[in-house]
Order: C-alpha cells, then structure tokens, then sequence
C-alpha cells in the first residue's frame, strides 16, 4: 500500500510540473514547422499527384470492369435493394456525424484559437481540413458499399456458373478497386497539404485531417457493427417465433440482415481503413519531419 500511495503521489507531482510550470515545453505535430520545399521537391509532389490521379483512374476502371459484368435480374434487384437501404443508413449517419463534428469543432477551434493563439483565418483553415477527413472517411465509405453491391451479385452468379476461378477475379477487382481509390484520395489530401498550406499551418492541418477522418471512422465502424448485430438478431428472431429460415425470402429480416453485413463489413472497414492509411501517414511526415529538423541542426 505504501509503495502504491508513493506510486501515485509522484504521478501527482509529475502531473502538476507538466500543467503549472512555464519553463516545461511540451510539443506536438501542431508545432512541426514544414521545411520550405525546393523547386525540384515540389516537382517530385507534383509528381506524386499525377500517380495518384492515374491510380484513381486505375479504381474507376476496376468499379466499371464489375459492373459491366452480367447477373440474373432477379440478383440484380435484390443488391440494388441492399444498396437503397444503405444509402438510407449512410445518410442518417452523415446527419450525426454533422452533430458530432459539431462538439468536435468547438473543442479544435477552443484549443488552436485560445490556447494555441492561432489566427481566426488558421483556425478555419484546421477546421476546413477536418472537415475534409471526415468527407473523406464518409465518401470511400460510400463507393466501397456501391462497389461491393455490385460485385456481390456478378460473384453470386458466377457461382451458379460453378467458375470458381472467376468468382476470385470478380472479389479481387472489387477489392484493388477500393484499395487503390482510398490510398490515391489519402495520398493526395497529404499532398495538398505540403504543397499548399503555409509551412506554420501545416502541422495542425495534419491533425485536422487526421482528427476528423478518425471521427468519420469511427461513427461509421461502431454505428455499423451495432446495425449488423441488431439486424442479425431480428431476423433470428423471425427464424425462432416463425420458423422462418434466416435466409428465406420470406423472412422479412433477410434485406435487414444483408443490409447489416454491408454496412458492417463494407462501410465501417474501408472507412476504418482510409482512416488508418491517413493518421500512419501523418506520423510518418512528423518522423521525416524530425528527422531532417535533427540532421540540419547546427550543432553547439
């Protein structure tokens, strides 16, 4: 017990040194100064946007290759059904994501406007930015459930066709169309923001663009894991008190039930997925950043 309250007491005291003493500097990514970029370094970004475009490009390819491919009409209707009652889902939680970036906003332009003394033109400027990361996190959430409706009939059809083969194609296509999208539309929101923002401003648009394609994640990864759970267990239900199977026709939890496990896992994972990309690429920048901070500093 003693050994606990000493334990306790000096965590106490560490705490109270870092919040009550001047002389205590504590830094974060909002604090990196961006190195002003040289002619042929903004040659090379320009030239990472360029990449990224020509990989979106390679995405939508991939989307319209998908969807190209045939299904029986009655698949065809069940997925578009799927999809309405997604969009139905995605719609309702861009509303609460406004209600949350609401609460969120408040406490970034509180930090960064009074605690931070940052410009009323800077604290926008970082709430712009997280604005940006949650449409980002919303909208690939979106084309990964309109992909994945898509490739979840012509898979459904090419097994009838008993071509295993092209049943992985299909989900293969599916899944690079996805992948590629997200990394290229992360890539070049990073990009946008070394080659355009003021080098003081930079670090906390990172946190902006960070803290916001985190919120849009994780609204979409929790809210969509609790949909699939509450669908499954309706239509369960309906299977006990009916005697309806699970996935009978009849069962009127059966479109729920589907639409459960493509918000739970389609929405809440790709959006879960551009938000890990973007926040490893951010610390990836601070590294680089304190890297050639130390490498460059004159030595005493």
């Amino acid at each position: 017990m003693k050994k606990t309250a000493q334990a306790i007491m000096s965590s106490l005291i560490t705490l109270a040194i870092l919040l009550f003493s001047p002389a205590m500097a504590v830094a974060s990514e909002a604090n990196l100064k961006i190195p002003t970029l040289s002619p042929e370094q903004n040659s090379l970004l320009y030239g990472g946007i360029v990449v990224c475009v020509l990989g979106m490009l390679f995405g939508f390819y991939q989307f319209t290759k998908v969807k190209k491919l045939g299904a029986h009409q009655s698949m065809l209707d069940v997925a578009n059904t799927i999809y309405e009652t997604c969009k139905t889902y995605l719609i309702q939680q861009g509303k609460f994501l406004l209600i949350l970036f609401a609460f969120i906003g408040a406490c970034i332009a509180f930090y960064f406007g009074f605690l931070q003394d940052t410009s009323l033109s800077g604290v926008l400027l970082i709430l712009g930015w997280t604005v940006i990361g949650i449409l980002g996190s919303y909208t690939v959430a979106w084309y990964g459930i309109r992909m994945n409706t898509l490739a979840n009939s012509r898979t459904a059809f090419a097994g009838l066709e008993s071509k295993p083969l092209k049943v992985l194609n299909i989900a293969l296509d599916a899944g690079m169309s996805i992948g590629v999208l997200l990394v290229c539309v992360e890539l070049i929101m990073m990009l946008i923001i070394l080659l355009f923002v003021p080098r003081e401003l930079a670090g906390a648009s990172f946190i902006g663009f960070a803290v916001g394609e985190s919120l849009g994640a994780s609204a979409l990864r929790i809210a969509g894991g609790i949909f699939t759970k509450i669908a499954d267990i309706g239509s369960d239900l309906m299977k006990i008190v009916f005697g309806i199977k699970e996935d009978d026709p009849r069962n009127p939890g059966v479109i729920a039930d589907c639409t459960g496990d493509n918000a739970g896992d389609s929405v809440g994972p790709t959006a879960d997925g551009f938000e890990t990309y973007g926040v490893t690429g951010v610390a990836l920048i601070t590294f680089i950043v304190l890297a050639v901070a130390r490498r460059f500093r004159p030595h005493s």
